[in-house]
């Protein structure tokens, strides 16, 4: 069973930037809005305009041990676009569906030591609550994306620095598993895979070169 881990962030909080300390070949991105990446560094392993099935038919490889979907709520958005003039509900169980499916595939058809980080933007309630942004009242209402996931980190800034937070306050959807991370730890994806790794026993990320 691979590991999906959820990455929360508002626009320019730092989550795609936080892949800068990977090496090129150790993992593999599927840039679903097929933007550029906010550092120098040129990966290796880039699919851009990924969709469901390009997602999976490389997933099912699983050539590397470390993939990143960004933004992968994309996904539902530009399929709710390309079909925004169907009515009824079907569209949207078919959001829910597809997204909830991708996540069982990764948990079902990746190899143990595989980690798949999903990184996603924020959507905050009346209450103030932060959650996930999704489309569509099946996976508002009927299920709580944020608890299919072991790890959900919260990236923040204030303008000056980045970071992630990896415990809710009350307010948040973020968790972790006990005694992994610190509370708040720095903006950098390659060192919380090493943590992830160490803590599961999953050895380090594989260079798909060796």
């Amino acid at each position: 069973m691979g590991m999906p881990v959820l990455i929360l962030g508002a626009s320019g909080s730092g989550k795609s930037t936080s892949l800068r300390n990977f090496e090129p070949t150790e993992v593999g991105v599927f840039n679903v809005a097929g933007k550029p990446l906010p550092f120098r560094k040129k990966m290796s392993y880039v699919n851009n305009n990924a969709t469901y099935e390009t997602i999976t038919a490389s997933l099912q490889k699983n050539t590397l041990n470390c993939y990143v979907i960004d933004d992968v709520q994309y996904l539902m958005a530009f399929e709710f676009f390309d079909r925004a003039k169907e009515t009824g509900f079907a569209k949207f169980a078919d959001l829910g569906n597809h997204f909830y499916n991708l996540l069982k595939f990764i948990r079902l058809w990746t190899r143990d030591d595989t980690i798949v980080y999903l990184l996603a933007h924020t959507d905050v309630e009346d209450s103030g609550y932060v959650k996930m942004k999704t489309l569509g009242r099946m996976l508002d209402e009927k299920l709580c994306v944020e608890g299919l996931f072991s790890v959900v980190l919260l990236a923040e800034t204030n303008g000056k620095e980045h970071w992630f937070t990896t415990q809710s306050n009350g307010r948040t959807t973020a968790k972790s598993p006990m005694e992994m991370f610190d509370f708040k730890i720095p903006n950098d994806l390659k060192m919380v895979d090493n943590t992830i790794r160490e803590y599961y026993e999953f050895g380090g990320a594989k260079n798909e070169e060796n």
